[in-house]
């Protein structure tokens, strides 16, 4: 067997880039599974602290500090992409890296990405890129019509985007997002977003979760709905849109793709946004609609196990929590009377508008059963 296909039994220990609410429950998966787990954040008391071994503090662009941590590591993975790439070849002497740098490059750039999706034939929407405020002004004037403008680098749940309609707001544009190159994507009308989880192992193993159906409010996710009711075609489209990138893309781990749905000018048609290699906010109720969340997958296939089944067991509909109605003083008591509800927290210190604090899951009969339980449960959380 070659290194890359080794096993890396449990009782091994796996380093995760990353100690956010995702490293957290990542690492709860690995502790249940036998694995020792070491994790890097730049904040010693970060989300994943009171779950793991040991929590390496350090800059995420110090690259020491990641050969550091995969030293005392048998595999490394990440729950996030904002990492530097000289870190993660740095890491890649001592133990495997999964996902490795070259998936990071292409995913971590916006501009690139959507490059990458087109030159290998993903369907994207119209799109542009800009190194200049020239450019900018150019590129919005070619498209005509609204626009997002988003940061090549950094950004998510909104940040990092600017709305345009007018080539006259490129200077304010330029300026809004830091002077730094950004996509330009033309505005589209969504019949639905959905989103589609593919785990795949080095062996080359694939598994799919079922297409999630998302609902955002201020381009921060408010909901979400496994399986997603749709169309079986548009289903399979998902499905294969997926596993078509994670083998050309060689994952070895997670990839998240989100994809908007759109009347296009032959019927329905599906997009790519983008895409994420790591677990995501959207997967949040295989936890409880799947004999295999999408946190043990990720541990099961940077660790070459067998991956689990995908298979959704019972529909589940998950909502976010955001500042004070995941905080201490929420009346979460109220919130579990709900019938199939669960709660789960992510043990942040502080409560901040607009700030993931954890999430509430339901499962139902159906999707729409498990939705209305989940929105019952948060809006008790609102009343107190």
């Amino acid at each position: 067997m070659s290194d890359s296909t080794r096993v890396i039994p449990p009782g091994a220990t796996l380093g995760i880039l990353g100690g956010g609410q995702l490293g957290r429950m990542v690492a709860l998966s690995a502790r249940s599974l036998g694995y020792q787990v070491r994790v890097l954040d730049p904040d010693p008391g970060c989300a994943a602290r009171p779950v793991v071994e040991h929590v390496l503090a350090a800059s995420f662009d110090d690259a020491s500090a990641y050969a550091e941590l995969a030293r005392h590591c048998d595999v490394v993975t990440l729950e996030i992409e904002k990492l530097s790439l000289a870190g993660l070849k740095a890491a890649a002497r001592f133990c495997p890296v999964r996902p490795g740098w070259e998936l990071l490059q292409i995913i971590q750039d916006k501009g690139l990405q959507k490059q990458w999706l087109s030159e290998h034939g993903f369907p994207v929407g119209t799109f542009r890129t800009a190194q200049s405020a020239v450019e900018l002004r150019t590129a919005l004037d070619a498209l005509n019509t609204n626009c997002f403008i988003k940061s090549c680098k950094g950004g998510y749940d909104g940040r990092g985007q600017f709305e345009s309609s007018s080539a006259a707001q490129a200077d304010e544009a330029w300026s809004a997002l830091g002077e730094q190159p950004v996509v330009i994507e033309q505005a589209l009308t969504l019949e639905a977003e959905l989103s589609i989880m593919v785990a795949r192992s080095p062996s080359g193993q694939v598994a799919i979760y079922p297409p999630a159906l998302n609902h955002h409010k201020s381009r921060v996710l408010e909901w979400s709905l496994l399986p997603g009711p749709l169309d079986p075609e548009i289903a399979r489209r998902a499905e294969e849109i997926g596993r078509s990138l994670a083998e050309q893309l060689s994952l070895e781990g997670l990839l998240a793709v989100e994809l908007f749905l759109i009347d296009g000018a032959n019927g329905p048609e599906l997009l790519v946004n983008e895409m994420a290699p790591r677990p995501h906010n959207t997967f949040h109720h295989t936890e409880v609609a799947c004999p295999t969340s999408q946190f043990e997958q990720l541990v099961r296939a940077v660790c070459g196990l067998p991956l689990g089944s995908c298979e959704v067991l019972r529909p589940a509909a998950i909502a976010n929590l955001l500042g004070d109605e995941g905080g201490p003083n929420a009346p979460f008591a109220s919130a579990l009377e709900v019938p199939g509800t669960r709660l789960f927290l992510y043990g942040k210190r502080e409560a901040r508008p607009g700030r993931k604090m954890g999430h509430l899951s339901a499962i139902g009969a159906t999707p729409q059963e498990a939705l209305a339980r989940v929105q019952e449960a948060k809006a008790r959380l609102s009343r107190g």
